[in-house]
């Protein structure tokens, strides 16, 4: 094998450690999602419950890069449904800065400073904030596929 071919080769299988290094801990997440278990759930389109036990929250399959106010019989607030409807996607970044302020979160996001959402639980540590996402992108539709080709 040349050198350049092998460099490429090792600069590749080196990429996706390198983007872990920079997000949350899954198995951090997972450990501490407890904290959201009461009011959230993990469900997928066929009733497998992955996490979770919560109904009084929306159910959270999907919400890494999915849009928020958007799972089918749930009783959002309006600002949460006009935050989905105005664009915003809960990629990483949105998702950490959310849960660590909902409301004052939304209210930026829509420059409506009466703007009110449901969640009212904060997560101090951006930290596990980013865990938490983590772990929610690990039962993602496409990581379940991704997961299930690896077999």
């Amino acid at each position: 094998m040349n050198f350049k071919l092998m460099t490429a080769v090792l600069i590749l299988a080196a990429t996706p450690v390198l983007a872990d290094d920079e997000g949350g801990d899954a198995a951090e997440g997972e450990e501490n999602f407890r904290q959201c278990a009461s009011c959230h759930a993990v469900t997928t389109p066929e009733g497998e419950v992955l996490a979770g036990r919560g109904t009084s929250g929306p159910n959270l399959y999907g919400i890494a890069g999915g849009t928020p106010g958007a799972v089918a019989d749930f009783r959002y607030s309006d600002a949460m449904i006009a935050a989905g409807e105005a664009g915003l996607v809960f990629d990483e970044a949105n998702f950490v800065a959310y849960l660590q302020d909902p409301t004052a979160f939304i209210r930026e996001f829509l420059g409506d400073s009466s703007a009110r959402v449901k969640m009212t639980f904060k997560v101090r540590k951006e930290e596990d904030a980013m865990d938490f996402y983590a772990y929610l992108a690990s039962l993602a539709p496409a990581a379940e596929a991704e997961a299930e080709a690896s077999q």
